[in-house]
């Protein structure tokens, strides 16, 4: 049996209510998101970007861009992508 396309998911309706501040557009958020995911990489556990966090919580299409861009830049230095993807994730 299929899922009726109509009803939201308890992981959607969490981003429907979540809380947005501080508030970055996807427009921002793509402008962003190279730096952020080497932050990120480097640096798990600490962001200077927070507002990205929050956006990519409540942003499904703009966390696989950003969770996509980890694995890619983790793989082009030899490094483990888990403790970013985590973070990102939260």
């Amino acid at each position: 049996m299929t899922p009726d396309p109509r009803r939201l998911t308890s992981t959607d309706a969490q981003r429907l209510i979540m809380p947005t501040d501080p508030w970055l557009s996807c427009e921002d958020c793509f402008e962003l998101t190279d730096r952020f995911a080497e932050e990120l990489l480097a640096h798990p556990d600490t962001t200077h970007l927070p507002e990205m966090l929050v956006h990519l919580h409540a942003c499904a299409a703009c966390a696989e861009e950003a969770e996509s861009l980890i694995v890619l830049l983790a793989a082009d230095v030899g490094a483990d992508p888990a403790a970013a993807l985590d973070r990102l994730r939260g």
